[in-house]
């Protein structure tokens, strides 16, 4: 499963690209928007910094301001993904991005049925949003889950990016449950590393090389 940044903080991004474990970045307009700055400039930062894709966010409702808007921010560079909300109008966008070749990001997923017309319309990626849907009490490991059975039987190439993942049992979850991707938080990026095993057995190791009184002959 490819392991996505959910970030628009360059610093933050760059930093996590440089563990080369990040495939790829998804931003939204509440991200940019906290960044203060162009989203030209943002996306165009990010860009440059992983090869994989990156997903910038249309703000408009209607269909022909949402092709508009996704024009502008693919050519912004060759990795940009235009991400869509799922909605009629956003459908109608995809279709007409899609037949354009232009790599489609469906968000705001929150049924099967939901991504049935995403891969229909032609999207590349779908987002399913874990946390939300678990907000709700329903079980978003169970959309995934889903999701993948119907576009396995069917033969859908769109790929499930797990979206909305909180916490470290989201992503293992939306792995077993045949996510393509996860975009993460960078918190939660941090998080996967850490296990108070592994800590408590680093500082057993530690104390008896130690006891030893060596020192290490390289």
């Amino acid at each position: 499963m490819e392991l996505f940044v959910d970030s628009a903080c360059v610093d933050e991004i760059r930093s996590l690209c440089d563990l080369g474990i990040i495939d790829g970045v998804t931003t939204n307009p509440s991200l940019i928007a906290r960044t203060g700055r162009p989203i030209q400039d943002v996306i165009s930062e990010i860009a440059s910094c992983v090869e994989g894709a990156v997903s910038a966010e249309v703000v408009a409702e209607s269909c022909d301001d949402m092709v508009r808007q996704g024009i502008g921010l693919a050519s912004i560079a060759d990795n940009v993904v235009i991400k869509l909300p799922m909605t009629w109008e956003g459908i109608k966008a995809c279709q007409i991005l899609s037949s354009k070749e232009y790599m489609v990001n469906m968000t705001l997923c929150f049924s099967a049925n939901q991504a049935l017309l995403a891969a229909k319309s032609g999207a590349f990626f779908i987002s399913p949003f874990v946390g939300r849907v678990d907000d709700l009490t329903f079980d978003g490991t169970s959309l995934i889950q889903d999701i993948r059975d119907l576009y396995d039987v069917h033969a859908f190439e769109t790929r499930v990016l797990a979206a909305s993942i909180r916490t470290v049992c989201h992503v293992k979850q939306a792995a077993l449950a045949g996510a393509d991707c996860a975009t993460l938080p960078p918190a939660v990026v941090q998080k996967l590393i850490s296990h108070p095993l592994t800590n408590i057995g680093l500082q057993d190791f530690l104390s008896d090389w130690q006891s030893t009184g060596q020192t290490f002959p390289f």
